[in-house]
This record gives structure tokens, sequence and C-alpha cells, in this order.
């Protein structure tokens, strides 16, 4: 079995050094719980999507692997470094919260940023040569950052963030209100410094983006890791239990079917969640309507963040042990 994205093999990772490893991690603010036993393992050069709700537990666990915390049980390896560093040279981190010297230079900022990270003068001012030219901002680099648009500034951040050539890349949803040019422009650069040897954690609230970029997919709810894995993994655990439907009829009429679990109206067309027999729902469908489209298919990433941690799922709240069997149950 390989990956979604095709480009290696399952064992092929079992045999790799791991890059970031959690082991029974723990963390409490006051009474708070907010990462509970937790263990993970990055293997190296991989693209690993961290996926969860606000709240979940997600940025906690990046904080530690970034050793800007620490956690209260529990021990975080490095790059083969179990040191509490709070800086690493070589570890890159793009915050979801964007910071930038707004009076200083583009220029001035990343030669900043590269002897953080121990660069000498020359590399840096190659480097950043290099960068500037690749995302068009040569003609800025004197310009102080206040006066760049926000995709300008967003891309002088993420050059900040990998200026040293990081081994490990920390991106904390690198696409945020970025214009699908700019999108594109920082996708393809994360993709080739993986290529050349990068190992990337890719946190994202957008499945799709997680869905087609990303080796393995955890995700954190409440504190625990309910899902981890390769997407084949994950998705084959829940079965085929999703029909995407295009149809003359309304979603309020799907959802007095029997058997539907659940209605995902997306306008055009809609995804159900179904229990029963996918050709017993058809013929209901064709008494009723005009059907275009019927696919039985597994469930997307976002159809599987929803059941796991949506407000109308009825096994959210339920204990770690139940949701994970409830979800296996599906298979059966």
């Amino acid at each position: 079995m390989c990956f979604e994205r095709g480009r290696v093999g399952l064992n092929y990772w079992s045999l790799v050094l791991n890059v970031v490893t959690l082991s029974n991690v723990s963390k409490t603010y006051g009474k708070h719980l907010a990462v509970s036993d937790l263990s993970l393992a990055v293997p190296s050069q991989s693209m690993y999507g961290f996926i969860g709700p606000n709240g979940s537990g997600k940025t906690t666990t990046i904080r530690m692997i970034l050793r800007i915390i620490h956690p209260d049980f529990g021990q975080i390896e490095v790059l083969g470094n179990r040191s509490a560093v709070a800086a690493n040279d070589d570890v890159g981190y793009l915050p979801e919260e964007r910071g930038l010297y707004k009076k200083f230079s583009v220029r001035r900022m990343l030669m900043y940023y590269a002897a953080l990270k121990g660069m000498s003068r020359a590399a840096a001012r190659n480097a950043i040569k290099q960068w500037l030219e690749r995302f068009e901002l040569s003609a800025w680099e004197s310009k102080k950052i206040e006066t760049l648009s926000k995709g300008m500034t967003q891309k002088v951040q993420f050059i900040a963030s990998i200026i040293a050539r990081p081994k490990l890349l920390i991106l904390d949803e690198p696409f945020s209100g970025l214009d699908p040019v700019n999108t594109e422009s920082i996708r393809s650069a994360i993709l080739d410094l993986q290529k050349q040897g990068t190992t990337i954690i890719f946190s994202t609230h957008d499945m799709g983006v997680a869905e087609k970029m990303c080796d393995f997919v955890f995700m954190i709810y409440k504190g625990e890791k309910v899902l981890d894995g390769t997407l084949a993994e994950i998705r084959s655990t829940y079965g085929e239990d999703t029909i995407k439907l295009r149809w003359s009829g309304t979603a309020d009429q799907l959802g007095s079917l029997s058997g539907v679990r659940r209605v995902i109206d997306m306008g055009a067309y809609q995804e159900l969640q179904y229990d029963d027999d996918p050709q017993r729902l058809l013929q209901s469908l064709v008494a009723q309507g005009s059907v275009q489209h019927f696919e039985i298919a597994q469930p997307s990433l976002h159809d599987i963040f929803i059941r796991i941690a949506g407000p109308a799922n009825e096994i959210a709240d339920a204990p770690r042990e139940e949701r994970i069997a409830t979800a296996a149950s599906k298979e059966t």
C-alpha cells in the first residue's frame, strides 16, 4: 500500500529515523488538561498534517515540540535531541500569527532571521537573493515591511522561516489569507523543501489541503489523539458509507429517508452518511426525482473531522476508547 501522493510506500517509513518523537506526553494549564498521554512519531522527510478544532491541544503540542513550553510528563525528542533548547538552528517555524518588525526593510528583516540561525553574512545574502527572486520580491528588498501588501508580507515571513534550510519545518496555516497565485508559489516551495530532505509538520484547518499534501495526518481532539496514519488508513477505518449525490430533490427530502444518518448539503450536490443498502437508497431517490450522479465512496477527511468533532456527532463527547471503538465498528 502506498501513500495518496504515491511517492513512497509505507514500509520505507518504518525503516527511517523519526525526526520528532513524543512519548506519553501530557500538559496541563491549571485544572485544564490540554494534552493527554500523547505519543507520536514523525518520520524523516515526511509531510505530517496536524489537524484539530480550536482549543483541541494542537498549538500546545506544537509549542512543546518547539521547546517553547515543556510537558508535565513524558518525553519529546527532536532531531535526536531531548535537551530543552528554546531555539534550534535546524528547526524553522512559521506561526499562524505573523510577526515581523514593520520598520525594518525586507533585506534587513531576513538578514536578522538568518543571523539568529547562525548563518554567515555571505550565505545569508546569497540565500535571500535566491528566495526574493523566486517569490518576485527583489524590487521590494529595500522597502519597509509596513509598505508591503498582505501577500508580500506573508511571503517574507515564509522566507524567514526557511532561510537557513531547516531540517524540520513547522508550518501553522501557511496559506491563510493568500490568493491562489501566492498560495501556489508557497505550496511549490514547501514541496521542493521536502524533496530536498526537510521534514515538515503542517498544521491546517483546510482538510482539502491536508488530503492533497500530507503523507500522514494526525488529529487531536480534546487533548487526545483520535487519528494518526496515512489518509488511506484513516479513511479505510470508516469503510465506504458515504454517498456523493447530485439530484433534483432537496436536502430535507434526503434527511427523511431510511438509513440516512447525516446530510451535508453542498448546494449543487450532497454527501450522505448512509448505513443501509445503497441500491435501496438509489431506488428511493429515482422514485422521487432525477439522479444525475450517485457515487459510493469512503468519507473525505473533512467528513471524518466533522464526525469526530462536529456538534451533532453522538460520539464527540464520549471517552476516547468509546470513540475509537465506534469508528472501528463502521467497518462491519
